[in-house]
């Protein structure tokens, strides 16, 4: 069984598609998107209501999970940075785990065959 590696990128929304054309163009064949809230160290955006500093501002992410084995994880992070990069704060993170292992519920399949 081939190894399998998750991967987890939390961005903005507005570079979604660019990002899924760019990993279906790698040979990134599945994902899975959610609509998240979050934010980084800097707290969220910084805003003050009267005077008074508002401590945490939740700001709207998408956060795209897959599982690759074929395509090299290092060519989706590479492919994901450069897609992402805006050097501006809130251009997300990368996050990879092992997976030990997938089970296709239709047919039975497991490892590498599931995906």
């Amino acid at each position: 069984m081939g190894k399998m590696t998750r991967v987890d990128i939390i961005t903005r929304p507005s570079k979604f598609e660019e990002l899924k054309e760019a990993l279906n163009s790698i040979g990134v064949t599945g994902m899975t998107v959610l609509q998240v809230m979050g934010c980084g160290m800097q707290k969220g955006s910084k805003e003050m209501y009267r005077g008074v500093p508002v401590e945490i501002t939740l700001l709207p992410k998408i956060k795209i999970e897959t599982v690759v084995c074929e395509v090299p994880v290092e060519l989706v992070i590479e492919t994901a940075k450069r897609v992402l990069y805006t050097g501006e704060i809130g251009d997300g993170k990368i996050f990879t785990y092992e997976v030990e292992n997938a089970v296709k519920i239709r047919t039975g399949e497991e490892g590498v065959a599931a995906l």
